[in-house]
């Protein structure tokens, strides 16, 4: 066991990252004395984010393919070819077990070259509209792990397996009391907390439509806890007061979601996955911005089965105070938590240990 060797690739977005540390975690849990390698985009946020949760990573010259004629176009040919270069030495050098990819550009190089090679691969698909790299993928892959049913449209059936999404193992604990998390944030502990996550990175539309709300949310007794994200914090930050509190980036999202009464969320997969488990009420304005718009998709997926609300971009001016009243009340509430607990699949990180335990027993 001691052995064992495991290289994860994954990145762009938190939404890719976070369950790439998650099933590090677990491999780790499971295999004390396993070396770990990560493998993600030069420039990338991953690039920060993996070292800082305690693991070696080496980024690849890659870079999404741009739907635009520009000259990342042109070199997008260069930059494959390139990675999968060096793809193949990282492989040859680390002699890795498994491979294990959670989507994004970042991993499609390197689970390509370890499939060539004949190393095993594990897929994990966050969305319920499965990512481009993935589905290039899939084909060679021994395992596909995912969040949501009927993902044999665009898989094998025969290698999927139904895990759900791996989440901070902070957030399959008990949260925090109340009490601590809002001391924790200098919040008001007689006032509702409304939790505003526009994604790792921000969103500069939920962002403008919550400080043009500020007054709403004010009559409807609320104070807020808003990550703005790091590119819009210099520009909201003037908008922190007692009531409002302004942040960059919560490292500490236990306590975030303790603190909270209820949430408006982008609709990411992560995000979808940990409000579902951590049980908090939420409206989910999901990105129009991303690939197949598989945002809405997550999120008709559980607010379909009655575990939130959602309001497209598209339609939050006229629709959202309404729907915001709506779930406030405490017998809503009620009711969005049971759909939740009955959707989260907080062991899902263990799910997908063991389906590596088999593959690399087999």
């Amino acid at each position: 066991m001691s052995s064992y060797k495991f290289i994860i690739s994954g990145g762009g977005t938190g939404g890719h990252i976070f369950p790439a540390i998650a099933i590090a975690d677990g491999l780790k849990k499971e295999y004390p004395d396993a070396s770990f390698l990560f493998v993600g985009a030069q420039g990338k946020m991953e690039m920060q984010k993996v070292p800082k949760a305690g693991y070696p990573i080496k980024g690849l010259w890659i870079s999404g393919l741009s739907r635009k004629i520009s000259l990342s176009l042109f070199l997008f040919p260069l930059k494959l070819c390139y990675s999968l270069l060096q793809a193949f030495f990282i492989l040859l050098r680390f002699r890795p077990n498994l491979v294990v990819g959670t989507g994004g550009y970042a991993s499609a190089p390197l689970l390509k070259m370890a499939q060539f090679m004949g190393i095993g691969t594990l897929l994990q698909e966050q969305n319920s509209y499965a990512g481009v790299t993935n589905k290039w993928l899939a084909q060679k892959a021994k395992a596909i792990c995912v969040a949501y049913p009927g993902m044999e449209a665009f898989f094998p059936e025969k290698a999927i397996r139904l895990t759900g999404n791996p989440i901070r193992p902070k957030l399959t604990a008990a949260l925090p009391a109340r009490e601590t998390a809002i001391s924790y944030f200098k919040l008001d502990p007689s006032k509702p907390t409304l939790l505003i996550l526009g994604g790792s990175l921000g969103a500069k539309n939920i962002n403008e439509f919550v400080a043009g709300n500020l007054s709403f949310f004010e009559e409807q007794g609320f104070q807020l806890l808003w990550q703005c994200g790091a590119l819009y914090y210099e520009q909201y930050r003037t908008y922190e007061r007692e009531q409002i509190k302004v942040i960059d980036f919560i490292s500490d999202m236990p306590m975030a979601y303790s603190a909270a009464t209820v949430a408006i969320s982008r609709a990411g997969a992560g995000a979808v996955s940990e409000l579902m488990v951590v049980g908090l009420p939420t409206v989910f304005i999901p990105s129009p911005n991303v690939a197949e718009d598989h945002q809405t998709k997550n999120a008709l997926s559980v607010t379909e089965m009655g575990a939130g609300y959602m309001v497209s971009e598209k339609h939050m001016h006229q629709e959202f105070q309404a729907i915001f009243k709506a779930i406030c009340l405490p017998e809503t509430q009620l009711e969005i938590k049971k759909a939740m607990k009955l959707l989260a699949k907080p062991q899902a990180t263990e799910a997908i240990v063991a389906e590596i335990n088999k593959m690399i027993a087999s």
